[in-house]
């Protein structure tokens, strides 16, 4: 069940895939975000800002990433943002002025489906399946310890013995942010808890070799919020959307090692990131890059746990 991966990009002189160096070359910022970036980062090279990870095929990986100004930070013109223009109440802490606002802290913004009998399965073991799913869930992008830890035994728990390895290879690459939060050791968060909106779903499915499985899909968006002594406010929100496929075969229908938690299909992406950070499977706040135009689209769409994944730009 292990899934497949695609070739990686070639990678140009300086050691980055060569996609990397096609978008800087082809966008351009305004003058007010060149001059405010230059002020606060003088002459040093500016790094990218978002991060995409985006998935390339079924049960493979893939990674894509795009460039944002730092949070919090309205546009130009002076002009509020949707969000500050229709949020009743400020929210408290690093949260205000974007969607986030008024979401429930830590994961009761996701909406879980009741459990019932479904396509071989009873109610029971539909429910063990979602409780072991918000376990994994919560370890990997809401526990504090582990996102700011440097070891994946947290989060291996969850997984079927024989997925383990595959999350152990990932650790230190972008494929990890697909599914899980490793916060860079060089910045810290904020107090505030973690924000997340979306919805889970599921259905039982004949895996390939014909066991009978519970394919578990969460579509949540998850916002952090960061220290971060480069911005304005001396603060920056991340984002990241993740689409994840988890599936969990029925325990009589598989050999032991493969009872348990499976990772099939995930896709991703970020607003806030780090490009070189995430490169190496860390988070991190971004700046933008000074050839960097504005955002094709109002970014606080990408709020909207309805967004497609696939975004139109990348670093």
């Amino acid at each position: 069940m292990t899934p497949e991966r695609p070739a990686a990009d070639h990678a140009g002189p300086d050691g980055y895939p060569d996609w990397l160096h096609r978008l800087e070359r082809e966008i351009r910022p305004g003058p007010v975000v060149r001059l405010r970036i230059w002020c606060r980062r003088r002459a040093r090279r500016l790094m990218a800002t978002a991060g995409v990870l985006l998935l390339l095929g079924a049960g493979g990986y893939g990674y894509r990433q795009f460039r944002r100004p730092a949070a919090a930070t309205p546009p130009a013109g002076g002009a509020a943002s949707p969000a500050a223009r229709t949020s009743t109440a400020p929210a408290p802490g690093v949260f205000a002025g974007t969607l986030a606002a008024d979401w429930p802290a830590g994961p009761a913004g996701i909406t879980w489906p009741a459990a019932r009998p479904t396509d071989g399965f009873t109610a029971a073991e539909v429910s063990a399946g979602l409780a072991r799913v918000r376990a994994a869930l919560l370890t990997a992008r809401l526990d504090r310890a582990f996102m700011t830890g440097d070891s994946p035994t947290p989060l291996l728990r969850h997984f079927a013995p024989a997925a383990r390895d595959t999350v152990r290879k990932d650790w230190s690459t972008a494929t990890i942010g697909t599914y899980a939060t490793r916060v860079s050791p060089d910045v810290r968060l904020t107090p505030d808890q973690p924000r997340a909106k979306g919805a889970i779903t599921y259905r039982g499915i004949r895996d390939a070799g014909g066991a009978r499985t519970l394919e578990v899909t969460s579509n949540v968006v998850w916002v952090y919020g960061f220290r971060d002594p480069d911005s304005r406010t001396g603060r920056s929100v991340v984002l990241l959307h993740d689409e994840v496929v988890w599936r969990l075969p029925r325990a009589g229908d598989v050999v032991r090692s493969d009872r348990g938690l499976w990772l099939h299909r995930m896709s991703s992406y970020g607003w806030g990131v780090d490009c070189d950070a995430i490169m190496h499977g860390l988070v991190r706040p971004g700046r933008a890059d000074p050839d960097a135009p504005p955002f094709p689209e109002d970014p606080d769409k990408l709020y909207d746990p309805a967004h497609p994944i696939e975004l139109p730009v990348s670093c």
